[in-house]
C-alpha cells in the first residue's frame, strides 16, 4: 500500500467560533462536501472524540463507505479522523484565527490506497482529483457560512 498526502485550505471572513459551529457538526458535512453522500452515525455520540460513522463518498463513478473515527477534537482548533474503510488513513481540519473576523481551515489527508485500487500509481493519480474536489468542498463549506 501506498499513501497519497493531500492538503488544500482556505481562509473564510467569519470569526473562528462561527466556523468551528459548522464544522464541529458532522451530520452537516454533507451539506458541502459534495462527495459525501450520507452520514450515518453508529451509536448516539456525534461529537467528541471517539465518534464513529459510516460516510458513503462517491468520487466520480467510484462509491465506497468511508468507515470513520474521529481521533482528535479540540474545540475551535482541530478535528481528525481516522479513516477504516477500502481507502485507509487519517485526516484533520485545523483551524486557525487571523484575527477577529477572519480564519483559515487546512485540510490534510494522509489516504492509503490497496494494491488493487493502484497502491502508489492509484494514490498518486487520485492526488490532483481529490485536491481539486475539497478546494470545492471548501468553497462549498464557505458558503454555508452565515454571513454578518
Amino acid at each position: 500500500m501506498s499513501a497519497a498526502p493531500i492538503e488544500v485550505s482556505a481562509t473564510y471572513d467569519v470569526s473562528l467560533d462561527i466556523l468551528w459551529d459548522e464544522l464541529r457538526h458532522i451530520d452537516r458535512h454533507v451539506n458541502w462536501m459534495s462527495d459525501a453522500e450520507s452520514i450515518e452515525f453508529d451509536s448516539d455520540q456525534r461529537s467528541g472524540e471517539g465518534t464513529t460513522f459510516r460516510c458513503r463518498t462517491r468520487v466520480g463513478p467510484f462509491v465506497t463507505v468511508d468507515e470513520m473515527t474521529v481521533t482528535s477534537w479540540v474545540e475551535r482548533q482541530c478535528l481528525g479522523v481516522e479513516h477504516r474503510g477500502l481507502i485507509r488513513g487519517s485526516g484533520a481540519f485545523t483551524l486557525t484565527a487571523l484575527n477577529e473576523t477572519s480564519c483559515r481551515l487546512d485540510w490534510n489527508e494522509l489516504l492509503i490506497f490497496p494494491w488493487w485500487l493502484g497502491g502508489g500509481l492509484g494514490a498518486r493519480s487520485a492526488r490532483p482529483v481529490l485536491r481539486a474536489l475539497w478546494r470545492k468542498n471548501l468553497r462549498r463549506l464557505g458558503n454555508c457560512l452565515p454571513r454578518i
